[in-house]
Protein backbone atom coordinates (compact mmCIF):
# COMPACT_ATOMS: atom_id res chain seq x y z
CA UNK A 1 0.00 0.00 0.00
CA UNK A 2 1.49 3.27 0.47
CA UNK A 3 -0.97 1.81 2.82
CA UNK A 4 -3.14 4.30 4.45
CA UNK A 5 -7.02 5.19 5.24
CA UNK A 6 -9.21 7.01 3.00
CA UNK A 7 -7.92 10.12 1.20
CA UNK A 8 -8.39 13.66 1.98
CA UNK A 9 -11.76 15.62 -0.57
CA UNK A 10 -11.37 17.25 -3.54
CA UNK A 11 -12.84 19.82 -5.02
CA UNK A 12 -16.88 20.83 -5.00
CA UNK A 13 -17.30 18.35 -8.32
CA UNK A 14 -15.84 15.67 -6.73
CA UNK A 15 -18.48 16.48 -3.11
CA UNK A 16 -21.21 17.25 -5.36
CA UNK A 17 -20.58 13.90 -7.22
CA UNK A 18 -20.00 11.99 -4.49
CA UNK A 19 -23.20 13.23 -2.51
CA UNK A 20 -25.44 12.65 -5.58
CA UNK A 21 -24.03 8.59 -5.17
CA UNK A 22 -24.88 8.73 -1.39
CA UNK A 23 -28.28 10.09 -1.96
CA UNK A 24 -28.78 6.85 -4.42
CA UNK A 25 -27.03 4.76 -1.79
CA UNK A 26 -29.94 6.05 0.87
CA UNK A 27 -32.31 6.04 -1.44
CA UNK A 28 -31.93 2.43 -2.31
CA UNK A 29 -31.14 1.65 1.36
CA UNK A 30 -34.54 3.13 2.40
CA UNK A 31 -36.72 1.48 -0.22
CA UNK A 32 -35.26 -2.20 0.06
CA UNK A 33 -36.30 -2.48 -3.54
CA UNK A 34 -33.21 -3.22 -5.51
CA UNK A 35 -32.06 -6.48 -6.32
CA UNK A 36 -28.71 -5.51 -8.94
CA UNK A 37 -28.29 -6.45 -12.50
CA UNK A 38 -27.48 -9.05 -14.57
CA UNK A 39 -27.53 -12.88 -13.99
CA UNK A 40 -25.72 -15.06 -12.64
CA UNK A 41 -22.22 -13.47 -14.85
CA UNK A 42 -21.38 -17.34 -15.66
CA UNK A 43 -20.85 -16.85 -19.07
CA UNK A 44 -19.24 -20.01 -19.99
CA UNK A 45 -16.09 -18.19 -21.87
CA UNK A 46 -14.40 -15.96 -19.23
CA UNK A 47 -10.76 -17.45 -19.96
CA UNK A 48 -11.46 -15.18 -23.43
CA UNK A 49 -12.51 -12.02 -21.82
CA UNK A 50 -11.08 -9.10 -20.29
CA UNK A 51 -11.61 -8.12 -16.64
CA UNK A 52 -12.03 -4.38 -15.90
CA UNK A 53 -10.39 -3.90 -12.49
CA UNK A 54 -10.74 0.04 -10.88
CA UNK A 55 -7.75 0.04 -8.45
CA UNK A 56 -6.47 2.68 -6.10
CA UNK A 57 -2.79 4.10 -6.52
CA UNK A 58 -1.43 2.39 -3.40
CA UNK A 59 2.26 1.13 -3.65
CA UNK A 60 1.32 -2.51 -2.90
CA UNK A 61 -1.81 -2.43 -5.70
CA UNK A 62 1.01 -1.23 -8.26
CA UNK A 63 2.79 -4.54 -7.31
CA UNK A 64 0.19 -5.89 -8.20
CA UNK A 65 -0.21 -4.61 -11.73
CA UNK A 66 3.32 -5.34 -12.50
CA UNK A 67 2.70 -8.97 -11.71
CA UNK A 68 -0.37 -9.95 -12.83
CA UNK A 69 0.65 -10.39 -16.79
CA UNK A 70 3.34 -12.66 -15.71
CA UNK A 71 1.84 -14.57 -13.47
CA UNK A 72 -1.61 -14.40 -13.58
CA UNK A 73 -2.77 -14.15 -16.94
CA UNK A 74 -0.02 -16.49 -17.81
CA UNK A 75 -1.81 -19.24 -15.68
CA UNK A 76 -5.33 -18.59 -16.43
CA UNK A 77 -5.24 -16.37 -19.67
CA UNK A 78 -7.21 -14.39 -18.37
CA UNK A 79 -6.45 -9.97 -19.72
CA UNK A 80 -6.64 -7.39 -17.08
CA UNK A 81 -6.99 -4.29 -17.69
CA UNK A 82 -6.75 -2.00 -14.78
CA UNK A 83 -7.98 1.50 -14.01
CA UNK A 84 -5.64 3.11 -11.35
CA UNK A 85 -6.91 5.93 -9.43
CA UNK A 86 -6.20 7.66 -6.40
CA UNK A 87 -8.85 7.24 -3.36
CA UNK A 88 -10.61 9.95 -3.90
CA UNK A 89 -11.27 9.88 -7.93
CA UNK A 90 -11.74 5.85 -7.16
CA UNK A 91 -14.24 6.49 -4.62
CA UNK A 92 -15.92 8.80 -6.97
CA UNK A 93 -16.05 6.58 -10.23
CA UNK A 94 -16.76 3.25 -8.26
CA UNK A 95 -19.94 4.49 -6.69
CA UNK A 96 -21.57 5.97 -10.00
CA UNK A 97 -20.44 2.56 -11.65
CA UNK A 98 -21.46 0.20 -8.68
CA UNK A 99 -24.98 2.20 -7.96
CA UNK A 100 -26.13 2.11 -11.16
CA UNK A 101 -24.76 -1.34 -12.21
CA UNK A 102 -23.57 -0.01 -15.29
CA UNK A 103 -21.00 -2.71 -15.34
CA UNK A 104 -18.15 -1.16 -16.69
CA UNK A 105 -15.91 -2.48 -13.73
CA UNK A 106 -15.85 -6.43 -12.98
CA UNK A 107 -13.70 -5.64 -10.05
CA UNK A 108 -12.69 -2.56 -7.82
CA UNK A 109 -10.52 -1.96 -4.72
CA UNK A 110 -13.19 -1.31 -1.82
CA UNK A 111 -12.63 -0.93 1.90
CA UNK A 112 -14.58 -2.16 5.14
CA UNK A 113 -16.15 1.23 4.84
CA UNK A 114 -18.00 0.77 1.61
CA UNK A 115 -18.33 -2.79 1.82
CA UNK A 116 -21.62 -3.14 4.45
CA UNK A 117 -23.35 -0.29 2.71
CA UNK A 118 -22.34 -1.56 -1.00
CA UNK A 119 -23.83 -5.07 -0.52
CA UNK A 120 -26.83 -3.40 1.66
CA UNK A 121 -27.65 -1.90 -2.03
CA UNK A 122 -27.44 -5.27 -3.88
CA UNK A 123 -24.35 -3.86 -5.91
CA UNK A 124 -21.71 -6.49 -4.52
CA UNK A 125 -21.60 -9.97 -6.10
CA UNK A 126 -21.59 -12.73 -2.66
CA UNK A 127 -18.17 -14.27 -2.15
CA UNK A 128 -19.17 -16.33 0.49
CA UNK A 129 -19.94 -19.57 -1.04
CA UNK A 130 -17.17 -19.66 -3.42
CA UNK A 131 -14.26 -19.25 -0.97
CA UNK A 132 -16.05 -21.56 1.48
CA UNK A 133 -15.79 -24.42 -1.95
CA UNK A 134 -12.45 -23.21 -2.40
CA UNK A 135 -9.39 -24.84 0.23
CA UNK A 136 -6.68 -23.35 -1.25
CA UNK A 137 -8.21 -20.22 -0.65
CA UNK A 138 -8.73 -21.06 3.04
CA UNK A 139 -10.96 -18.03 4.31
CA UNK A 140 -10.53 -19.19 7.89
CA UNK A 141 -6.83 -18.05 7.69
CA UNK A 142 -8.23 -14.18 7.05
CA UNK A 143 -8.20 -12.84 10.29
CA UNK A 144 -11.40 -12.51 12.18
CA UNK A 145 -11.82 -8.68 13.05
CA UNK A 146 -10.77 -8.28 9.34
CA UNK A 147 -13.32 -11.20 7.75
CA UNK A 148 -16.06 -9.94 9.66
CA UNK A 149 -15.97 -6.23 8.11
CA UNK A 150 -16.20 -7.46 5.19
CA UNK A 151 -19.42 -9.45 6.07
CA UNK A 152 -22.73 -7.72 5.69
CA UNK A 153 -25.58 -8.25 8.59
CA UNK A 154 -26.99 -10.87 6.23
CA UNK A 155 -24.17 -12.61 7.14
CA UNK A 156 -22.48 -13.01 3.68
CA UNK A 157 -18.98 -12.31 2.52
CA UNK A 158 -19.14 -9.34 -0.38
CA UNK A 159 -15.46 -8.79 -0.36
CA UNK A 160 -11.76 -10.37 0.20
CA UNK A 161 -8.87 -8.47 1.57
CA UNK A 162 -5.96 -7.35 -0.44
CA UNK A 163 -4.12 -6.05 3.00
CA UNK A 164 -5.59 -4.91 6.43
CA UNK A 165 -4.12 -2.29 8.99
CA UNK A 166 -5.12 -0.98 12.72
CA UNK A 167 -2.75 1.82 13.92
CA UNK A 168 -0.21 1.76 16.72
CA UNK A 169 2.21 4.19 18.01
CA UNK A 170 6.18 4.67 16.22
CA UNK A 171 8.63 5.55 18.14
CA UNK A 172 12.48 5.85 18.19
CA UNK A 173 14.03 4.01 20.66
CA UNK A 174 17.05 5.83 20.57
CA UNK A 175 15.88 9.24 20.97
CA UNK A 176 14.09 8.21 23.73
CA UNK A 177 17.01 6.47 25.75
CA UNK A 178 19.29 9.45 24.66
CA UNK A 179 16.91 11.64 26.48
CA UNK A 180 16.18 8.82 29.79
CA UNK A 181 12.90 8.22 28.91
CA UNK A 182 10.91 5.16 28.80
CA UNK A 183 7.83 4.18 26.35
CA UNK A 184 5.36 2.37 29.06
CA UNK A 185 4.27 -0.90 27.22
CA UNK A 186 0.53 0.51 27.21
CA UNK A 187 0.60 4.04 27.13
CA UNK A 188 -2.16 6.52 28.04
CA UNK A 189 -2.17 10.08 25.64
CA UNK A 190 -1.52 11.50 29.15
CA UNK A 191 1.81 9.69 29.00
CA UNK A 192 2.66 10.20 25.46
CA UNK A 193 1.85 14.17 25.49
CA UNK A 194 4.77 14.12 28.63
CA UNK A 195 6.71 12.07 26.51
CA UNK A 196 6.09 14.51 23.32
CA UNK A 197 6.89 17.52 25.49
CA UNK A 198 10.09 16.01 26.74
CA UNK A 199 11.47 15.02 23.24
CA UNK A 200 10.24 18.34 21.50
CA UNK A 201 13.79 19.94 20.84
CA UNK A 202 15.56 17.44 22.80
CA UNK A 203 17.84 17.75 19.18
CA UNK A 204 17.79 20.50 16.92
CA UNK A 205 14.62 20.90 14.63
CA UNK A 206 13.42 17.99 16.53
CA UNK A 207 9.62 17.63 17.15
CA UNK A 208 7.84 15.41 19.91
CA UNK A 209 5.30 13.93 17.86
CA UNK A 210 3.88 13.49 14.32
CA UNK A 211 -0.15 13.66 14.14
CA UNK A 212 -2.37 13.97 10.74
CA UNK A 213 -3.57 17.77 10.26
CA UNK A 214 -4.76 17.41 6.44
CA UNK A 215 -8.72 18.13 5.92
CA UNK A 216 -10.02 14.40 5.08
CA UNK A 217 -12.42 11.92 6.64
CA UNK A 218 -9.57 9.24 5.90
CA UNK A 219 -6.79 12.11 7.31
CA UNK A 220 -7.80 14.03 10.13
CA UNK A 221 -10.62 12.49 11.18
CA UNK A 222 -8.98 8.66 10.98
CA UNK A 223 -6.91 9.39 14.33
CA UNK A 224 -8.45 11.90 15.58
CA UNK A 225 -11.93 9.44 16.36
CA UNK A 226 -9.85 6.98 17.46
CA UNK A 227 -8.78 9.61 20.26
CA UNK A 228 -12.51 10.87 20.27
CA UNK A 229 -13.22 7.40 21.51
CA UNK A 230 -11.20 6.13 24.28
CA UNK A 231 -11.63 9.88 25.59
CA UNK A 232 -15.24 8.67 26.01
CA UNK A 233 -16.55 10.53 23.33
CA UNK A 234 -19.22 9.33 19.93
CA UNK A 235 -19.97 10.77 16.75
CA UNK A 236 -23.35 9.72 17.64
CA UNK A 237 -24.96 8.07 20.76
CA UNK A 238 -27.27 4.55 20.47
CA UNK A 239 -30.24 6.58 19.43
CA UNK A 240 -28.24 8.86 16.75
CA UNK A 241 -27.84 12.00 19.18
CA UNK A 242 -25.30 13.85 17.57
CA UNK A 243 -22.32 14.07 20.34
CA UNK A 244 -19.88 16.49 18.67
CA UNK A 245 -20.56 18.95 21.41
CA UNK A 246 -20.01 16.84 23.79
CA UNK A 247 -18.02 17.26 26.96
CA UNK A 248 -16.11 13.91 26.30
CA UNK A 249 -15.69 15.08 22.37
CA UNK A 250 -14.80 18.64 23.30
CA UNK A 251 -11.92 17.55 25.28
CA UNK A 252 -10.04 14.65 22.96
CA UNK A 253 -10.36 17.63 20.36
CA UNK A 254 -9.03 20.27 21.99
CA UNK A 255 -6.29 17.26 23.59
CA UNK A 256 -5.29 16.51 20.16
CA UNK A 257 -4.96 20.26 18.77
CA UNK A 258 -3.32 21.25 22.06
CA UNK A 259 -0.73 18.83 20.89
CA UNK A 260 -0.12 18.65 17.67
CA UNK A 261 0.02 22.85 18.08
CA UNK A 262 2.72 22.34 20.92
CA UNK A 263 5.07 19.43 20.01
CA UNK A 264 3.84 18.31 16.55
CA UNK A 265 5.02 18.52 12.97
CA UNK A 266 6.10 21.75 10.99
CA UNK A 267 2.99 22.64 8.53
CA UNK A 268 0.13 20.45 10.36
CA UNK A 269 -2.62 21.66 8.99
CA UNK A 270 -1.21 20.47 5.60
CA UNK A 271 -0.21 16.81 7.18
CA UNK A 272 -1.34 13.69 6.11
CA UNK A 273 -0.02 9.84 5.98
CA UNK A 274 2.61 10.53 3.71
CA UNK A 275 4.13 13.49 5.38
CA UNK A 276 4.48 12.31 8.57
CA UNK A 277 6.06 8.90 7.38
CA UNK A 278 8.36 11.56 5.48
CA UNK A 279 8.81 13.37 8.54
CA UNK A 280 10.09 10.00 10.68
CA UNK A 281 11.87 8.34 8.48
CA UNK A 282 14.25 12.03 7.92
CA UNK A 283 14.60 12.16 11.70
CA UNK A 284 12.39 15.24 12.04
CA UNK A 285 10.09 13.76 14.81
CA UNK A 286 10.36 11.35 17.43
CA UNK A 287 7.01 9.76 17.64
CA UNK A 288 4.68 9.24 14.93
CA UNK A 289 0.80 7.59 15.39
CA UNK A 290 -0.91 6.16 12.73
CA UNK A 291 -1.65 3.18 10.57
CA UNK A 292 0.12 -0.09 11.18
CA UNK A 293 1.43 -0.34 7.48
CA UNK A 294 3.63 2.96 8.18
CA UNK A 295 6.07 0.28 9.71
CA UNK A 296 6.80 -1.60 6.24
CA UNK A 297 8.43 1.94 4.66
CA UNK A 298 10.12 2.64 8.25
CA UNK A 299 12.10 -0.67 8.15
CA UNK A 300 12.66 -0.95 4.33
CA UNK A 301 16.25 -1.60 3.64
CA UNK A 302 16.41 1.99 2.24
CA UNK A 303 14.58 3.64 5.62
CA UNK A 304 17.45 5.88 7.22
CA UNK A 305 15.34 4.73 10.44
CA UNK A 306 15.19 1.00 10.20
CA UNK A 307 16.48 -0.57 13.40
CA UNK A 308 15.52 2.21 15.37
CA UNK A 309 11.68 2.22 15.33
CA UNK A 310 9.88 0.77 18.47
CA UNK A 311 6.19 -0.28 18.54
CA UNK A 312 3.62 0.67 20.96
CA UNK A 313 -0.23 -0.13 21.15
CA UNK A 314 -2.77 2.84 20.35
CA UNK A 315 -2.63 4.76 23.26
CA UNK A 316 -5.67 4.79 25.57
CA UNK A 317 -7.71 7.04 28.41
CA UNK A 318 -10.84 5.43 29.12
CA UNK A 319 -10.72 1.97 26.76
CA UNK A 320 -8.66 -1.02 26.82
CA UNK A 321 -7.82 -0.68 23.23
CA UNK A 322 -7.84 2.14 20.59
CA UNK A 323 -6.33 0.81 17.21
CA UNK A 324 -8.53 1.82 14.04
CA UNK A 325 -9.09 -1.24 11.28
CA UNK A 326 -8.92 -0.59 7.96
CA UNK A 327 -9.09 -3.18 4.82
CA UNK A 328 -8.33 -2.42 1.18
CA UNK A 329 -10.45 -5.55 -0.05
CA UNK A 330 -11.51 -6.51 -3.69
CA UNK A 331 -15.75 -6.46 -4.65
CA UNK A 332 -17.09 -7.85 -7.56
CA UNK A 333 -19.72 -6.30 -9.09
CA UNK A 334 -23.06 -7.66 -9.25
CA UNK A 335 -23.85 -6.64 -12.68
CA UNK A 336 -20.77 -8.17 -13.68
CA UNK A 337 -21.11 -10.75 -16.95
CA UNK A 338 -17.54 -12.37 -16.23
CA UNK A 339 -17.87 -13.46 -12.20
CA UNK A 340 -15.97 -16.85 -12.83
CA UNK A 341 -13.55 -14.75 -14.02
CA UNK A 342 -13.47 -12.11 -11.22
CA UNK A 343 -13.23 -14.46 -8.38
CA UNK A 344 -10.12 -15.78 -10.11
CA UNK A 345 -8.87 -12.63 -9.89
CA UNK A 346 -9.71 -11.83 -6.68
CA UNK A 347 -8.40 -15.12 -4.89
CA UNK A 348 -5.19 -14.85 -6.46
CA UNK A 349 -4.80 -11.07 -5.55
CA UNK A 350 -6.09 -12.32 -2.20
CA UNK A 351 -4.24 -15.28 -1.81
CA UNK A 352 -2.12 -16.98 0.25
CA UNK A 353 0.32 -17.82 -2.84
CA UNK A 354 0.42 -14.20 -4.21
CA UNK A 355 2.26 -12.71 -0.98
CA UNK A 356 4.83 -16.27 -1.48
CA UNK A 357 4.81 -14.57 -5.02
CA UNK A 358 5.76 -10.76 -3.77
CA UNK A 359 8.39 -12.14 -0.97
CA UNK A 360 10.13 -13.66 -3.66
CA UNK A 361 9.50 -11.46 -6.58
CA UNK A 362 9.77 -7.70 -4.63
CA UNK A 363 10.82 -8.83 -1.33
CA UNK A 364 9.13 -9.46 1.83
CA UNK A 365 8.63 -6.07 2.96
CA UNK A 366 6.09 -5.12 0.38
CA UNK A 367 4.05 -7.93 1.10
CA UNK A 368 0.55 -6.89 1.60
CA UNK A 369 0.03 -8.14 5.15
CA UNK A 370 -2.68 -7.55 7.88
CA UNK A 371 -5.05 -9.68 6.59
CA UNK A 372 -3.88 -13.40 7.37
CA UNK A 373 -2.89 -15.53 9.87
CA UNK A 374 -0.63 -17.68 8.45
CA UNK A 375 1.47 -14.70 7.53
CA UNK A 376 2.75 -14.13 11.31
CA UNK A 377 3.74 -17.60 11.28
CA UNK A 378 5.72 -17.57 8.00
CA UNK A 379 9.46 -17.57 9.14
CA UNK A 380 10.23 -15.82 5.70
CA UNK A 381 7.96 -12.75 6.29
CA UNK A 382 9.10 -12.76 10.59
CA UNK A 383 12.61 -12.45 9.52
CA UNK A 384 12.45 -9.06 7.74
CA UNK A 385 9.12 -7.81 9.31
CA UNK A 386 10.14 -8.65 13.21
CA UNK A 387 10.63 -5.81 14.09
CA UNK A 388 6.76 -5.23 14.22
CA UNK A 389 5.11 -8.30 12.81
CA UNK A 390 3.63 -9.22 16.08
CA UNK A 391 2.59 -5.84 17.22
CA UNK A 392 1.04 -5.50 14.04
CA UNK A 393 -1.32 -8.60 14.70
CA UNK A 394 -2.00 -7.80 17.60
CA UNK A 395 -3.75 -4.28 17.10
CA UNK A 396 -5.82 -5.81 14.23
CA UNK A 397 -6.67 -9.06 16.24
CA UNK A 398 -7.60 -6.65 19.43
CA UNK A 399 -9.65 -4.23 17.28
CA UNK A 400 -13.33 -3.60 18.33
CA UNK A 401 -15.25 -2.34 15.40
CA UNK A 402 -18.53 -2.51 17.17
CA UNK A 403 -17.55 -1.54 20.49
CA UNK A 404 -14.92 0.93 19.87
CA UNK A 405 -15.75 3.27 22.73
CA UNK A 406 -17.38 3.47 25.99
CA UNK A 407 -20.77 3.35 25.01
CA UNK A 408 -23.20 1.74 22.36
CA UNK A 409 -23.07 3.20 18.73
CA UNK A 410 -25.86 2.98 15.92
CA UNK A 411 -23.13 1.47 13.80
CA UNK A 412 -19.95 0.34 13.54
CA UNK A 413 -16.81 1.84 12.68
CA UNK A 414 -13.89 2.67 14.62
CA UNK A 415 -11.65 5.66 12.74
CA UNK A 416 -15.67 6.04 10.77
CA UNK A 417 -18.79 5.54 11.35
CA UNK A 418 -20.34 3.02 8.82
CA UNK A 419 -23.33 5.16 6.92
CA UNK A 420 -22.71 6.96 4.16
CA UNK A 421 -22.83 10.32 4.66
CA UNK A 422 -19.60 10.17 6.77
CA UNK A 423 -17.42 10.98 4.02
CA UNK A 424 -19.14 13.88 3.62
CA UNK A 425 -19.34 14.68 7.74
CA UNK A 426 -16.17 13.59 8.90
CA UNK A 427 -14.66 15.42 5.99
CA UNK A 428 -16.40 19.09 6.48
CA UNK A 429 -15.99 18.70 10.61
CA UNK A 430 -11.73 17.96 9.62
CA UNK A 431 -11.92 21.17 7.94
CA UNK A 432 -12.83 23.04 10.73
CA UNK A 433 -10.81 20.83 12.97
CA UNK A 434 -7.84 21.76 10.60
CA UNK A 435 -8.70 25.36 10.43
CA UNK A 436 -8.37 24.84 14.46
CA UNK A 437 -4.75 23.59 14.99
CA UNK A 438 -3.89 26.66 11.93
CA UNK A 439 -4.75 28.35 14.47
CA UNK A 440 -7.73 30.33 12.44
CA UNK A 441 -10.42 29.80 15.03
CA UNK A 442 -11.08 27.86 17.95
CA UNK A 443 -11.62 24.47 18.85
CA UNK A 444 -15.11 25.60 20.37
CA UNK A 445 -16.17 27.05 17.02
CA UNK A 446 -14.71 24.45 15.40
CA UNK A 447 -16.91 21.64 17.25
CA UNK A 448 -19.85 24.35 17.28
CA UNK A 449 -20.13 24.09 13.41
CA UNK A 450 -19.48 20.39 13.47
CA UNK A 451 -22.35 19.60 15.69
CA UNK A 452 -24.65 21.72 13.70
CA UNK A 453 -23.65 19.53 10.38
CA UNK A 454 -23.76 16.13 12.67
CA UNK A 455 -26.97 17.26 14.06
CA UNK A 456 -28.78 17.30 9.93
CA UNK A 457 -27.23 13.70 9.84
CA UNK A 458 -28.94 12.43 13.07
CA UNK A 459 -31.84 14.47 12.07
CA UNK A 460 -32.25 12.48 9.04
CA UNK A 461 -32.19 8.83 11.15
CA UNK A 462 -34.40 9.98 14.10
CA UNK A 463 -37.03 10.91 11.24
CA UNK A 464 -37.19 7.27 10.04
Amino acid sequence: MRARSPGAVGGAGRRLRRLAALAAALSLTATGCYRGAGGSGDSGHDGLHTLNVLMVNNPQMVDLQRLTAEHFTKETGIRVHFTVLPEDDLRDKMSQDFSSQAGQYDVASLSNYETPIYARNGWLAPLGQLAAKDREFDQKDILAPVRSSLTAADGEVYAEPFYGESSFLMYRKDLLKAAGLTMPARPTWTQVASLAAELDGSRKDLKGICLRGQPGWGQLTAPLTTVVNTFGGTWFDKDWKAGVDSPQFARAVRFYVDLVRAHGEPGAPQAGYTECLNAMQQGKVAMWYDATAGAGSLESADSPVAGRIGYAPAPVERTRSAGWLYTWAWGIQKASTHRSAAWRFVRWASGKGYEQLVGRELGWSRVPGGKRASTYRDPAYRKTAGAFAAATERAITSARPDDPGVQPRPAPGIQFVGIPEFSDLGTKVSQEISSAIAGKQSVADALRTGQRLAREVSDAYTAR
